[in-house]
């Protein structure tokens, strides 16, 4: 059975197309679906169900991607084994990441980090959904807030400081919240994938949840800031987000007596992978690409009654 066929297999079902996973393996469209017939041969089974319109992966073939999956990854992983021994870095890194964070943060600290290094091949998947890289298929992600997988490796890349904003025009209008009994009266902005339509605080080492009242809840950070910035309501934001529009005056930052929890910046890798040296490379390089505290903690000024 040749490798080549079961990483052919492997990236038809993560394209979901013959067409682009030739595109990406740099190889005839015929040449695919010749590796694919040829794998299906000494298999004894269909792999793939094709149509004009898609494929749709059989129950044998689920079945064989999994270990498919594993069987490529351990040879790329070997490759870039040997060739770290050589000191240099090379190979694929498979990575996920928020959106927002993305756009704004790690695209302008990795693009330096890719040209130093350029025999690593990066996937990049901003997304903001909670990913599960032992089924999605990534080396690891980066995320921010709390681990909640103790299936996961995690370095902190950064802290992350979360601040309440609101626009000065939101305030004229409302009221500036200098409480938080005050802040409960007051319209929300909340972010969908943190999981309610709530706030935390930390007041005397111990977790307090405000309710405010919901106006906006939705899943995109950039889109939260916007809307806070346009008077929506009030939203609490990480600074990495935000720190522009403070620094500007389009939004400021509320002082309510009590603090926002603090979070981080982390990468996760699963536990029991072992972390290539590119992946451990890529952690350093964004640590001090990012700084220690970051660049983006910048001074806010709060207002009160």
């Amino acid at each position: 059975m040749k490798l080549d066929g079961i990483a052919t297999f492997v990236t038809v079902v993560e394209c979901k197309s013959l067409s682009e996973a030739a595109l990406k393996l740099r190889i005839s469209r015929s040449v695919v679906s010749e590796r694919i017939v040829e794998l299906e041969k000494e298999l004894g089974t269909s792999l793939l169900q094709r149509t004009t319109r898609k494929i749709t992966v059989t129950e044998d073939g689920m079945e064989f991607l999994q270990h498919a999956i594993r069987i490529v990854r351990e040879v790329e992983e070997a490759t870039a084994v040997i060739s770290e021994r050589r000191g240099t870095l090379t190979g694929p890194l498979r990575i996920s990441a928020p959106v927002t964070f993305g756009r704004m943060h790690l695209g302008p600290a990795l693009y330096p980090f890719l040209a130093q290094h350029p025999d690593i091949q990066l996937t990049l998947d901003l997304n903001d959904r909670r990913v599960d890289p032992f089924s999605d298929g990534f080396d690891a992600i980066i995320r921010h807030g709390a681990i909640q997988d103790s299936r996961l490796i995690a370095w902190t890349l950064a802290t992350s400081q979360r601040v309440l904003v609101a626009s000065p025009d939101y305030l004229a209008r409302h009221g500036t919240p200098s409480s938080p009994e005050d802040l409960e009266k007051h319209r929300g902005i909340f972010y969908l994938n943190r999981g309610g339509e709530d706030w935390r605080f930390v007041h005397a080492g111990k977790t307090t949840v405000i309710r405010g009242q919901p106006a906006l809840v939705i899943n995109n950070g950039d889109m939260s800031r916007d809307a806070a910035v346009a008077g929506v309501g009030i939203a609490l934001l990480p600074q990495f987000i935000v720190h522009d529009a403070l620094a500007d005056g389009t939004l400021v930052g509320l002082d309510i007596g009590i603090e926002p929890e603090q979070e981080f910046i982390y990468i996760a890798h699963r536990e029991g992978q072992r972390a290539s040296a590119k992946l451990r490379a890529l952690a350093d390089w964004l640590r001090g690409a990012f700084g220690n505290p970051p660049y983006w903690e910048t001074a806010r000024t709060a207002v009160k009654d």
